[in-house]
């Protein structure tokens, strides 16, 4: 019989494209007990890799991300060795991991329920973030993913009801309060804040998924980079950055940025790497992003002269804040349907401007 006691907690928190999931695992890390070491596993569809950059930097905290696919199919094979990996090198008392905003939760909850880590890992309540307002979204709503992931949910906190109507909020509330099994916890949030405590609540083995086979198995990757030399980005130690999609790396120069192309599950995405120095014009680039239409999400880090800035969308939303990051300028899309990648770029760099001194 395993001893609970040497396992170690680990928790998924999962929840829709743009619905708030880094925000909420932000506010769990500022919350961590002092001297617990707390391990992070970041998956993001996208190409470039932006989440983990918006992630803490402090002792006792270890982050590795994988881009360019999902571990529930494409990285599955990469979801074992690099929870392994991570448990090895961290020796984490906590394990958080972050899917895709389009993962199904089921074949990673396999994996970490498997006899690989059955005497390492106590998985424990599955938490997903629900934004209200995605029920008047068809693109949302028909899909099988969106279900599931509120199917194999232990917890499920209606975030953005400071956004959402409250007539919004009290149908979903309802709807999931009907749900058999029942959940162990439904509650409204604002910004993801997510109680501590909840993730200690127990996992329960009788949620099912209703589509097991929703997620497509066909994530594919096509890039081209400016250069040919691998990438030498500076990590911290314990922020590891694994970009599993592409062995061959490069280097962005000047005016001449690295992009990266994929699609699966119905979705395309395309990243793009700017080198340190590219400076753009905030209001202009603003215009171009949010102009795009078929968007899903639209994820960015980005120099302004001496600042920098997150630029985020969701579908026809978006806004910016202020950001310490400082290493590159980054922008990710993904779309309903495959854009003109190359005019994009071009509109981006047109958007380039000379730094302030």
């Amino acid at each position: 019989m395993n001893d609970q006691s040497k396992l170690i907690p680990t928790n998924i928190i999962t929840g829709f494209l743009g619905v708030g999931k880094t925000t909420a695992i932000n506010g769990l890390l500022a919350n961590k007990p002092e001297g617990e070491i707390w391990a992070v596993l970041v998956n993001e569809f996208g190409q470039v890799g932006i989440d983990q950059e918006m992630m803490p930097d402090q002792e006792g905290l270890h982050i590795k991300e994988l881009s360019g696919g999902c571990i529930c199919c494409s990285l599955g094979s990469s979801l074992h060795l690099t929870v392994k990996a991570l448990i090895e090198q961290a020796t984490p008392d906590r394990l958080i991991i972050e899917p895709t905003g389009i993962g199904h939760p089921e074949g990673i909850i396999d994996t970490l329920m498997g006899p690989a880590f059955k005497d390492k890992l106590d998985l424990r309540a599955t938490i997903c973030l629900l934004d209200p307002r995605s029920l008047g979204d068809e693109n949302v709503i028909n899909n099988e993913i969106f279900h599931d992931q509120i199917n194999l949910a232990d917890v499920v906190l209606i975030n953005k009801c400071d956004l959402a109507e409250a007539e919004q909020v009290d149908v979903v509330e309802q709807s999931l309060a009907n749900m058999f099994p029942p959940k162990q916890h439904i509650a409204r949030t604002t910004r993801g804040q997510i109680a501590p405590d909840l993730l200690d609540l127990v996992r329960n083995g009788q949620l099912a998924a209703q589509f097991p086979e929703a997620h497509s198995h066909n994530h594919t990757h096509d890039h081209h980079d400016h250069h040919d030399h691998h990438d030498h980005h500076d990590h911290h130690d314990h922020h590891d950055h694994h970009d599993h999609s592409h062995s061959e790396l490069s280097v962005a120069t000047p005016g001449k940025p690295i992009r990266r192309i994929g699609n699966g599950s119905g979705l395309f995405s395309c990243g793009w790497i700017f080198d340190r120095e590219d400076c753009f014009d905030y209001w202009q680039l603003d215009e171009i992003l949010s102009s795009l239409e078929d968007i899903q999400r639209i994820k960015g880090v980005i120099r302004i002269g001496h600042a920098w800035v997150f630029y985020n969308r969701v579908r026809d939303e978006h806004d910016f804040d202020k950001v310490a990051y400082r290493r590159d300028s980054r922008i990710e899309i993904i779309s309903t349907r495959e854009l003109d990648w190359q005019h994009i770029e071009q509109a981006m760099l047109a958007c380039l401007t000379t730094p302030a001194d």
